[in-house]
């Protein structure tokens, strides 16, 4: 498990990561998106979703999706180089040294 989660909202509490801190365990050698994927079965699994826009250097600007009003990050967490984003209604986004990510609903 992921003990450190920095939270950009004061409202948010543990419920709102609910059980996303439990599927990502550090001693774990595999990447993120394959730790959710096994670890999210009962929703369906990791199948991100394309079409969002995220600056991971300006998370203020929100992951975007055309049409949508932008969706504010929550809480955020590292798994060795990777970021890890809780947004507003349930996107998770999967951020890479290299600024790509993928993003996916884990409700």
């Amino acid at each position: 498990m992921i003990a450190t989660w920095v939270v950009f909202d004061l409202r948010v509490g543990p419920e709102h990561l609910g059980l996303l801190p439990g599927m990502l365990d550090e001693n774990d050698p595999r990447c993120a998106r394959d730790q959710l994927d096994a670890n999210y079965q009962h929703g369906g699994g990791w199948y991100p979703m394309k079409g969002f826009k995220l600056d991971a250097n300006k998370l203020d600007l929100g992951l975007c999706y055309p049409g949508d009003p932008p969706m504010m990050p929550m809480a955020a967490t590292k798994l060795r180089d990777e970021t890890i984003i809780l947004f507003e209604c349930e996107w998770v986004a999967i951020v890479q040294t290299d600024g790509s990510f993928e993003v996916c609903r884990m409700d």
